[in-house]
Order: structure tokens, then sequence, then C-alpha cells
């Protein structure tokens, strides 16, 4: 592993032509080689009795008596997930209306039943049917959008770097695209000796792996944390203590944090006794589910099989413990224990567990880090993440199940949810950020989120249908909702804490961001 200081400088341009001309052959000879087309792949730790790392072929749905029919998927044409995946809580059981091609006369045989550890199995069936991934990378766009979006691979350190622009030009590719250039660009590839095959083709399965119709929980949204993140990366204080494992493993993380998230929250997952819930012991399920995902395709690709079988491992729990560090009902426990060491100003970035404590509040900032972006790109996740709040809430409806917080899109708008996740999830986290890394990004990111917050505030006023004193909620209880508490056989790195919790991030508002200096690499 690299020592402090130890990633190489190249110079941007040349980094760029690097990445494209790598990712063009590891296309043309993926492609001859006929390694596209994914076999199914099983493994098992024995030192965690839950970890278990599935990848099948075919149709491995979950079947059971009662489930959600997917009626009514035409009016939200983005429903990525069948909703009979879910089992019923016993007392809602006999509300639920079983869908097409279940049966009602007992339980289905042994034989088939199947668990179903990625979404994207059962929606798309089977890899051999599709044939290769339905990805157009850049070598094969057209000119002029290739050129753009070198262009803007050039400006990926600003602030207020567009994804969705990015996205439009890469033809969605843009986290294969973005997270292979910046690996490239740090020199990740040579210092740890990365198969470029494998990593674009990890990259390739990680992007498919998200849900593409979800408004929120996709592959953009993944790209945008992993900018995110690497704006964080280049602050003075980390650019000079990270190690390139820490910066690899950020990066990796960033990607792969909300991995095959299936559009609803955590306690959908539990009112509807779904099986991750149960495998993950009701605690930060979806957390778990996401690392694990990622560990599945690390190992399927083989992407550190060259590394000694410790330092794999390593890197396989430093990821989890990264991405496990956003469950969004840990925000007191994490932030908590960020304001003591501020108060104590006893952080030492030369201590690795520091260093790693850090990247988990960076990675936490980068995924919620939406309400502090320009208000033309931050109302446009604010727009998308309400539009996935309240569709679980119909669904919630139509089932006759008890409505999620923050899902009723009759109690609840958007400005004023906006305004409630601003006031009492992201200002407190940014605000001792900004104490620890007190730079001119620091300052674009929490003048943004003060002029958002301001817009979302006028956009209501402007309805006239909330007084100037109702805009923020009256109490933060309003964002807290329980987390169960773990068992004695929880892995510690999936233990709760005292939670707030929103069920997502995003948010933002409405001014010009050319009146908010924007942080750059001198921040």
């Amino acid at each position: 592993m690299s020592s402090a200081g130890e990633v190489p400088s190249v110079s941007a341009p040349a980094r760029l032509s690097s990445a494209l001309l790598i990712q063009d052959s590891c296309l043309r000879f993926m492609s001859r080689m006929g390694i596209l087309q994914r076999r199914g792949a099983i493994s098992y730790d024995s030192s965690d009795q839950t970890a278990l790392y599935i990848r099948m072929l075919g149709d491995v749905r979950v079947r059971s008596r009662v489930g959600f029919d997917p009626e009514g998927k035409g009016s939200y044409s983005y429903l990525c997930i069948d909703f009979r995946t879910l089992h019923s809580c016993s007392d809602s059981a006999s509300s639920l209306i079983p869908g097409p091609g279940f049966s009602s006369a007992g339980p289905v045989s042994g034989r088939r039943l199947r668990r179903l550890l990625s979404f994207q199995r059962y929606l798309h069936s089977s890899r051999l049917l599709r044939g290769t991934p339905h990805l157009n990378p850049l070598h094969i766009l057209d000119e002029d959008y290739t050129g753009q979006a070198k262009c803007m691979l050039e400006r990926v350190a600003t602030w207020n770097f567009d994804i969705f622009l990015y996205d439009r030009l890469t033809n969605g590719n843009s986290l294969v695209t973005l997270t292979f250039h910046l690996l490239n660009q740090y020199g990740l590839l040579e210092l740890f000796q990365l198969d470029m095959v494998k990593l674009w083709r990890f990259l390739v399965m990680v992007q498919e792996d998200y849900h593409s119709l979800n408004p929120y929980h996709n592959a953009v949204h993944a790209a945008d944390v992993t900018q995110a993140m690497y704006c964080y990366l280049r602050e003075p204080k980390l650019a000079k203590s990270l190690t390139s494992c820490d910066i690899l493993l950020g990066l990796l993380a960033a990607a792969t944090h909300d991995l095959d998230h299936p559009g609803v929250n955590q306690p959908f997952l539990i009112k509807t006794n779904h099986y991750l819930a149960k495998l993950y012991r009701n605690s930060s399920v979806l957390e778990n589910h996401h690392w694990r995902s990622a560990v599945g395709l690390l190992r399927e690709t083989g992407l550190f099989s060259h590394l000694p079988a410790e330092d794999g491992l390593k890197m396989e729990h430093q990821l989890g413990s990264l991405i496990l560090a956003t469950d969004i009902s840990r925000q007191n426990e994490y932030l908590g224990k960020f304001r003591t060491h501020l108060d104590q100003d006893d952080l030492c970035l030369s201590n690795a567990s520091h260093r790693h404590f850090i990247l988990q509040m960076a990675l936490k900032c980068a995924d919620i880090c939406n309400p502090c972006r320009p208000w033309e790109l931050s109302k446009q996740w604010s727009e998308k993440v309400t539009e996935e709040f309240f569709h679980q809430g119909d669904i919630e409806k139509k089932h006759r199940l008890e409505v999620s917080p923050l899902c009723d899109s009759q109690s609840n708008s958007m400005a004023n949810i906006q305004i409630g996740f601003m006031t009492y999830v992201v200002e407190p986290l940014f605000a001792e950020w900004g104490r620890f890394s007190d730079t001119r990004l620091s300052q674009t990111m929490l003048g943004h989120l003060g002029l958002n917050k301001a817009s979302w505030g006028g956009l209501v006023q402007q309805e006239g249908s909330t007084s100037p004193e109702e805009l923020e909620p009256s109490s933060p209880a309003f964002f807290t909702m329980p987390t169960p508490a773990v068992t004695e056989s929880e892995p510690e790195s999936a233990s709760a804490a005292e939670p707030i919790a929103v069920t997502t991030a995003t948010a933002t508002g409405e001014t010009n961001y050319k009146e908010i200096p924007q942080g750059s690499k001198e921040s």
C-alpha cells in the first residue's frame, strides 16, 4: 500500500487522453473475448453468517402467496421493482391482492423459492438473452458529444459541474466514464496494478445494477456523489494526508454507495417483511445490501484478485465501513463524534483510523450535498427525490400500509420537505465540515445552502399556503424515526445509533449561483 502523499501528479489533458484510449481498447478487447456476458457466481464468507454473495442468471424472483401486483406501472413509468418480491405484514395481508401468477392455495414449494440479492436480475431476466449491456462508451458517440464530454471532464473539480449534462453527453454512461477517468487521473491503475479490462467491466456492472428508472437513486446520483467526493478529496487537509488506498476506497465507495437501491426506504422493507430486512436484522438494511452487492461485483470481476487475500478482505471491509456510514439514521452518531473531535482539536490525519473517519464524513457530505449545489442543479434533485418519496407513499396507500414520513403527497410539499431537510440534517453536517475544512469550497457550499433554503421559503410564500413563521417544521422530530436495536450477532460495522433520519437525501432552492464563489483546485 502507498504512503501519504504518494499519488503521482500527471497533467489533466494527458490523463484524460490516456483514459479515453484505455476505455476504447478495453471495450474492443472485451467485445472480442465475449466477456461482457456475465456468468453466475456464488461465494460465501465463512467468517460472517450474513455475508452471502450471489450473482445468478435467469429468473430469480421471490414468490409468495401474497404480493403487490404491478398494476399501475403505466402511471409511474420509472417504477423499477416488482413489489411482488415484498412480503406483506401479517396484519395487512388480508388487504393485499395477489398479483398475476401467484397461487392462493398454500405456500409455494421450496424448489421455487429463490433469494433475490439483485432486483435487476428479476427485471432483466437473463443477460444471455439481453446480450452485451446497452452502453455506448465515448468512442462510439457522435464526435461533437465526445468533444463536449472531454471538455467537461477537464472541469470535473469545479463545484458547479453539471452531472445531468455530462450524463447526456456520454449517453447515460456518466458513472462509468467519470469514475474510470478519476481513478486513472490519480494513477491508481498503475499503483495497484489494476487490470484495465476488469476495472472497466466492474464499472459497467456497477452502473448496470443501479435502477435507471428510479427518479433519484440511480447511476446519475452515484456519479454526482463521486464527483462531489473527488472535490472533497482535493481539499488541502485531505490532499496532503490521504494515501492512494484511501483515495481508491473513497472513489469506489462513492460509486457503489447506493448499488441496487430498490427505490423504497428501509421502513418500507421492514413493514413488508422483505427478506433483506430479515437478513440484516432491520439494521442499515439498504446500506448493508449496497455493500454486499459491491463486494459481490468485486469478487465476480476479480478486480482485487491479484492482491494478497488479506489485503483484499481488508479493502472489502473498509469499503463496507464507508458505505454503512451513509445510513442517515446514524446521523447523530457520526455528527456527534465529528463535533467532539473538532471541539477537542484532536484529529490527526497521520492516524489511519482518523483518516478513515474523515473519509466517512466526506462520503456522508457527498451523499446529501444536493442542497449545497447551485439552484439549477439542486432543484432538479429535489424534484426527483420528492417524486420517489411520493410514489412510495402512493404504493403504501394503495395497499393500506402506514404511509412513511415525508411520503404523503397530501400532507407534504416539496418546499417544506426541503426546508426541513436542510434545517435538521444538512446544515448541522456542513457547518461542522466547514469547521474542519475552512476553504473556499466550504464557503461556496454553505452560501448555496443558505440561498437555496431562502428560495424554497420564498416559493412557499408565493403559493400563499404557509405563513412565514410556519415555513420550518416546529420540531426536528418530523425528520426522526426510530431505528431497531442491534442484536448481539449484528456485524460491528452495522451497529445502530440514536438516529435522525430522513429517508434519503436532496434539496435546494432558487437564486443566481454566480453570486457565490466557486470552489477550485486551489480551494
